[in-house]
């Protein structure tokens, strides 16, 4: 996993630059996740692992499948193809929109819930978020039964876990010392 992630990060960077430059963040994080899913693909590693296909069949098969998408990321996924680096794409978008979400200055919020929340709920998490940490939040809910009840909420480095199972375990902590 860190040598994907170390692989990636030039070619993440080259990707932010160029988009950045021409005023395209957006539409680069959309074809990087159309990219990246496509590259996950198991019949997309097979082929792309084929030494019968030549690179240059590669990168339009792989084009073909992923669909519109401008020269520079056409050229970008055939230098990707030339260097042997199109299985990191889900590492190389994942960089990616960390460098956007760093630009825009937003985080991530990873919400793991044991109930499904409510729109409105789920607005109020986001706004006490963004009061707590100041600055924008994309959340990602997600659900996890093994929560019991509550949330755990994870904002880069730091974690809020109101969670039942969470307080079980604090208090099954504090019991045992």
């Amino acid at each position: 996993m860190a040598e994907n992630i170390t692989l990636a990060r030039p070619y993440a960077d080259a990707a932010f630059q160029l988009a950045r430059a021409t005023n395209a963040l957006g539409p680069w994080q959309q074809a990087l996740d159309r990219m990246a899913a496509v590259a996950a693909d198991a019949q997309m590693v097979e082929c792309i692992g084929n030494p019968r296909l030549l690179p240059a069949q590669v990168a339009q098969l792989f084009l073909d499948v992923v669909g519109s998408v401008s020269a520079e990321q056409q050229n970008f996924v055939r230098l990707l193809v030339d260097n042997e680096r199109l299985q990191v794409l889900p590492e190389i978008r994942d960089l990616y929109v960390e460098l956007k979400n760093g630009q825009e200055g937003v985080q991530e919020a990873d919400i793991a819930s044991a109930f499904p929340l409510d729109d409105a709920t789920l607005k109020n998490l986001v706004a006490d978020l963004e009061a707590r940490f100041k600055c924008r939040i994309q959340a990602k809910v997600s659900l996890d039964p093994e929560l019991i009840g509550g949330v755990r909420i994870a904002v880069g480095d730091q974690v809020i876990d109101a969670s039942v199972r969470g307080k079980l375990a604090s208090m099954a902590t504090a019991l045992q010392s």
